[in-house]
């Protein structure tokens, strides 16, 4: 049983890390997994110790241990021919149990502001698209913002580029080559973590101030 514990805590400690270290990237199940094999064979030990690094996190820590549903691309569900650019395994993320008010006050980093907002752009164009939009569209929107594929030295983001590809890795968006015939046009599409009960409502209360807010100053 000591032997087991120790796994557990030392899972936990890999999650913690792992999340803070990736900024939120979700985790794959098969790093988790060999915590655990790479010095024991049972069979159902892997998903035992999780089971357990779940139950630790959020009663000692306050984190729920969530594993991602991977939300299939469209042109998938519908048939088409398409290149998704991801990888279909497995994968965690870790949500706090406090409100969303509470957190916003007391723990989330106000260094990390300009990048929750940057997010809540980029996946709120892409719902009003529909949920899914051409790359090309994506940055004529951002352009608008001042935000350009090219510049690697924005004073706040760096590499406008790369700061898009991070909402990639933390799986709030999918990409993916579909095949047209005027050659492949990549897409970007709402992920699992943005179509998520608690995220999406977010998003469209988001979207709703900015029109309200559009709205008054028009009748202003």
């Amino acid at each position: 049983m000591q032997e087991k514990d120790k796994l557990v805590a030392e899972t936990i400690r890999y999650i913690l890390f792992k999340i803070h270290q990736n900024s939120g990237c979700p985790i794959k199940r098969d790093e988790l997994t060999q915590i655990v094999t790479k010095n024991y064979r049972q069979r159902n030990l892997p998903a035992y110790v999780i089971n357990e690094a779940k139950e630790k996190l959020s009663s000692i820590f306050g984190y729920d241990l969530i594993e991602l549903q991977r939300a299939r691309p469209s042109s998938v569900n519908q048939g088409r021919p398409s290149q998704q650019i991801t990888s279909d395994a497995k994968s965690y993320i870790i949500r706090s149990q406090l409100s969303a008010e509470v957190y916003g006050k007391y723990v989330e980093d106000v260094n990390t502001a300009h990048l929750t907002g940057f997010s809540f752009v980029i996946l709120s164009i892409v719902h009003i698209a529909g949920g899914k939009i051409p790359e090309e569209n994506l940055w004529h929107h951002l352009r608008r913002l001042g935000l350009h594929e090219n510049d690697e030295n924005h004073l706040v983001f760096g590499s406008c580029k790369q700061a898009l590809e991070t909402l990639v890795q933390q799986r709030y968006l999918q990409k993916e080559k579909v095949n047209g015939p005027e050659g492949n046009t990549l897409f970007y599409e709402l992920a699992e973590r943005a179509l998520d009960g608690q995220v999406r409502e977010t998003i469209k209360e988001y979207i709703s101030q900015i029109v309200k807010k559009d709205q008054t100053s028009v009748e202003v």
